[in-house]
């Protein structure tokens, strides 16, 4: 073992691969181990780079049951490379796609490995997870299926709190479904979408339409996470990490505030703080936010410190968040256009990078110089997020 000295401080961390398949109802074509590959390759062609590169794989998903594979990361290590190299599985429900990301970014920036391969994915075709997320009597009443009907009273509050009207959550669908036309991953392309239409469709979980509701979606995403000197001899310029971080708190508890949960705030300062961010909605160029039914859009923007409290829903009224907007959100669609559920969490990191490293094609925002990746699961109990950048991190 040498006795050099290690260097003080936390290595930077560089983005400089980004890899996803095209989100769809069903990928009967491939399995679990064909689609993460699909995946997986795409990164490394864009990193220019190969498996041998690669020391260490992290990979997340959500629960294991939605697809009936236990411990699929055991199945996996051949298909990702990893015989052999250190293979570390993580999961926080929804949110594991962003918390993924920031256990590969972590094991980078402590020095650990160099270059780190993270994944995540999920086929939701070879489950139900509208029933899988529906618990039976007596751990719930028998009022309400799937994620929808947990989070919308919690809508129903919002709008009561801030006196929202309720045309706001139809026109976050018609902006996130118009986005997703624009990019060749998005699961939903919905050519012929009109705010009447969205407007019109039925009612699922009162107040939230068919039309404002997120799709079951068989994809995966994957990205290169490298230090200084991966990043000096990658082929096309970096998105840096300035901040991460990861924040939870229980699903109930007295006082909670399902609104604005508190773990988000804290995750979200704390991802500033890192960052130097002191004014968000002035620093900040775009975001990638997990919006899994529209009203979610004006809610977050309030509890990462884009709007004061009450004052979301009119940012989005007023076109703010739009992809020519003054802070576009959700570029590419979003969770409302794609939706592969371990997975949604870590799209929502990469397309933030392909933001600040302008690869984001037809939904690039221009001059994009830090960009923000946001994703929440549980009962809003889990989060975590990343800022990038389009320079290294000064300290």
């Amino acid at each position: 073992m040498s006795n050099a000295p290690r260097p003080s401080g936390k290595e930077p961390v560089a983005v400089v691969g980004i890899g996803q398949t095209k989100h769809v109802a069903a990928r009967r074509d491939v399995s679990i181990a064909g689609l993460v590959r699909e995946a997986a390759r795409r990164a490394l062609l864009d990193a220019e780079l190969t498996w041998a590169d690669i020391d260490a794989v992290v990979i997340g998903k959500a629960p294991d049951f939605f697809e009936g594979v236990m411990m699929p990361e055991l199945y996996l290590a051949d298909a990702l490379g990893a015989v052999g190299k250190p293979m570390l599985r993580v999961h926080t429900a929804g949110s594991v796609g962003g918390s993924t990301a920031l256990v590969a970014a972590n094991l980078v920036a402590g020095r650990v490995h160099g270059t780190v391969l993270t994944l995540a994915f999920e086929k939701q075709s070879e489950s139900n997870a509208m029933w899988g997320l529906s618990l039976p009597v007596p751990f719930q009443q028998p009022l309400l299926a799937g994620a929808g009907g947990f989070f919308a009273p919690h809508i129903r509050a919002y709008m009561r709190r801030t006196g929202a009207p309720d045309t706001v959550g139809s026109l976050v669908a018609y902006k996130d479904r118009r986005n997703a036309l624009k990019n060749p991953f998005a699961h939903l392309h919905e050519h012929d979408i009109t705010l009447e239409k969205v407007q019109a469709a039925p009612m699922l979980w009162d107040p939230v339409r068919y039309s404002e509701t997120c799709p079951s979606s068989d994809g995966a995403c994957a990205m290169i996470l490298t230090d200084r000197a991966g990043a000096a001899r990658a082929p096309r310029p970096p998105a840096w990490m300035h901040g991460g971080a990861m924040r939870s708190e229980p699903t109930m508890f007295a006082g909670k505030d399902f609104v604005s949960p508190q773990a988000g705030k804290d995750c979200a300062a704390d991802v500033y703080r890192q960052a130097g961010i002191t004014d968000p909605r002035r620093e900040i160029d775009a975001v990638e936010m997990y919006v899994p039914f529209s009203w979610y859009e004006p809610m977050w923007l309030e509890n990462l410190g884009f709007a004061a409290e009450g004052e979301g829903w009119k940012l989005t009224e007023s076109g703010v968040t739009e992809l020519d907007g003054d802070l576009p959100v959700n570029m590419s669609g979003g969770v409302l256009s794609a939706n592969p559920i371990g997975a949604s969490g870590m799209i929502r990191f990469a397309e933030a990078a392909l933001q600040v490293r302008g690869q984001a094609g037809e939904h690039q925002v221009a001059g994009a110089r830090r960009a923000l990746g946001h994703a929440y699961g549980g009962g809003s109990q889990f989060f975590s997020m990343w800022l990038v950048g389009t320079e290294p991190p000064t300290t």
